[in-house]
């Protein structure tokens, strides 16, 4: 079977990309635009840099902001009736993954509304109309939903996140411009960065990767090693290299899958509500030691982009160890917390049973017990 690479139409990278949107717009003859943002971004005015140019551009526009950390079905099924009443034609979203998950779910229901149940939107849905045009602009560096072809939603009913894939809701333009990731807090700026990490060393460990793919993600591992302290300091050069590495991180595994760090993320999110990026950080190191016999030399390239001297000359064993101590360390660095105490040893069992049946876990190195899954679940307690 071949191997496949879908990006976006186009993408634009900078401080002061933004710039562009009215160009894009005007170009595309949107009529009228749907903004998805979640609450906080358009309470501490980062929604309003992009809708100012809008207004002075006279483009109308609804903002839709019925959008929660970690999107539902409900936030999804609101939007789409938002959207429909309003009588756009376009999205623009703006924000993290929950803005742009909830974004890509509207835009694939209202060109395929037998999907409007959600639901049956999980796994590899059969759609077959492209999403709404989007325009999609981070606000955070770490999820690449702008690039992605994921996309995961909150099943509040049944506890449980289901994770969406489909080439059909990738956003035709990305928009990453560094100045809108400046007003980020230093704890969203850190769980997002090693979000971004997550995926980079598990789409590189991953049983689909293949060259181009393990290009991106060596890239993105040492940009995030080089800029992510930076970037919690709010220091320019940090955000920028932020923005470009989880974008590279994106073009890779949205590609080739992920594995069970995110399986279990999921999992834990969606029981306690846990922000995804601190979930995908405490289990990395945790995961990577898990999968450490199963990833051939990898782990010496890790470790050597993350900044480790004389890996030439260490064992199989002592690079292994010095790729995960060095995760560990900007983890530490930059505050990532290494216990959750919501975890309850009566959840253990579903826990695992739900990571299991986690559409990232099948792309992981190793096959996994629910036995062991239980006790790497029983590591954060």
């Amino acid at each position: 079977m071949a191997d496949r690479i879908v990006l976006n139409t186009v993408s634009y990278h900078g401080s002061g990309a933004i710039k562009e949107i009215v160009g894009i717009a005007q170009n595309k003859g949107f009529k009228h635009v749907f903004v998805a943002s979640d609450p906080d971004l358009i309470k501490f005015g980062v929604t309003a840099k992009v809708t100012d140019l809008l207004d002075e551009a006279g483009i109308p526009y609804t903002v839709y902001s019925n959008i929660k950390p970690n999107p539902t079905i409900e936030n999804v099924q609101s939007g789409v009736k938002a959207f429909k009443e309003c009588g756009a034609d376009s999205i623009i979203t703006i924000g993290g993954g929950s803005s742009m998950d909830t974004a890509k779910a509207i835009g694939i229901i209202i060109t395929n509304p037998e999907f409007e149940d959600v639901r049956s939107l999980e796994g590899v849905a059969p759609t077959k109309n492209h999403a709404v045009p989007t325009i999609a602009v981070p606000t955070t560096a770490g999820t690449a939903a702008e690039v992605t072809i994921n996309y995961v939603i909150t099943d509040v009913e049944k506890k449980r996140k289901f994770v969406c894939v489909d080439t059909n809701d990738i956003p035709e333009v990305a928009i990453v411009d560094p100045d809108m990731m400046s007003s980020m807090p230093k704890g969203l700026t850190a769980s997002t960065g090693m979000d971004a990490l997550t995926h980079a060393i598990e789409g590189y460990t991953t049983r689909g990767a293949w060259e181009l793919t393990d290009m991106f993600h060596l890239e993105a591992i040492k940009l995030i090693g080089a800029n992510l302290r930076d970037a919690v300091e709010n220091k320019p050069e940090g955000r920028k290299g932020m923005a470009m590495a989880q974008y590279i991180a994106g073009m890779g595994f949205s590609n080739v899958g992920l594995g069970i760090d995110h399986a279990m993320a999921h999992t834990l999110s969606a029981y306690y509500d846990t922000p995804h990026g601190v979930a995908c950080a405490m289990f990395l190191p945790i995961s990577m030691e898990f999968n450490r016999d199963f990833t051939g030399e990898k782990y010496r390239e890790i470790a050597r982009v993350l900044g480790v001297k004389g890996v030439d000359e260490m064992s199989q064993e002592e690079y292994r160890d010095a790729a995960i101590n060095a995760v560990k360390q900007l983890s530490k660095d930059v505050g990532i917390p290494e216990k959750n105490e919501k975890i309850k040893e009566e959840d253990l069992d579903q826990l695992a049973t739900d990571a299991l049946a986690d559409a990232c876990y099948p792309g992981n190195p190793r096959e996994a017990t629910k036995e062991q899954v239980i006790e790497m679940f029983r590591m954060l307690m």
